[in-house]
């Protein structure tokens, strides 16, 4: 008995289908460094000025700078100026509502890294209204717990102009 659990269904490239026009990888082509990531897990924490970013990713200056010109450009992050009192205005960073939907792929990498590779994790993202701790899952529009082997593919019917 095999320990493989897929998503039935089958995307046939003689179909049309092309990888391409993956979700994963297209938004992969948003997010795909480490530092990319990093830094959505900053904004989602609090940071909003490009000095916080630089400190809490733990990259250096340049890459930073590079990775959030990139976010803005995809709209998951949007400049806001800002001014300290004696101080020059300066540019700061907020979440769109497209960096905020990145919320769940964040907490399931947290869940996941939690639980495979750090060993149960050094913070815990709670609930402010019930105080309880936060965990991702898939569900169905009809509100079922779905799992890999509950799942299959479909393509999508063509639309035409």
């Amino acid at each position: 008995m095999s320990d493989v659990v897929a998503m039935t269904g089958v995307l046939d490239p003689r179909s049309g289908w092309e990888a391409r026009h993956c979700s994963i990888a297209k938004a992969l082509d948003v997010v795909s460094t480490r530092t990319s990531l990093l830094l959505m897990r900053e904004a989602f924490y609090g940071a909003t000025r490009y000095e916080d970013f630089v400190e809490r990713a733990g990259a250096s200056q340049a890459i930073v700078a590079a990775r959030l010109r990139e976010l803005v450009d995809a709209g998951l992050l949007a400049k806001v100026p800002y001014k300290e009192e004696g101080q020059r205005t300066r540019q700061g960073y907020r979440l769109t509502d497209k960096g905020r939907d990145l919320f769940p792929v964040l907490v399931a990498l947290m869940q996941w890294g939690d639980r495979w590779e750090n060993d149960g994790g050094r913070v815990h993202l709670h609930h402010t209204g019930c105080g309880a701790k936060v965990r991702t899952e898939v569900r169905c529009g009809n509100d079922h717990l779905v799992g890999p082997g509950d799942t299959e593919l479909r393509r999508r019917p063509r639309t035409t102009p």
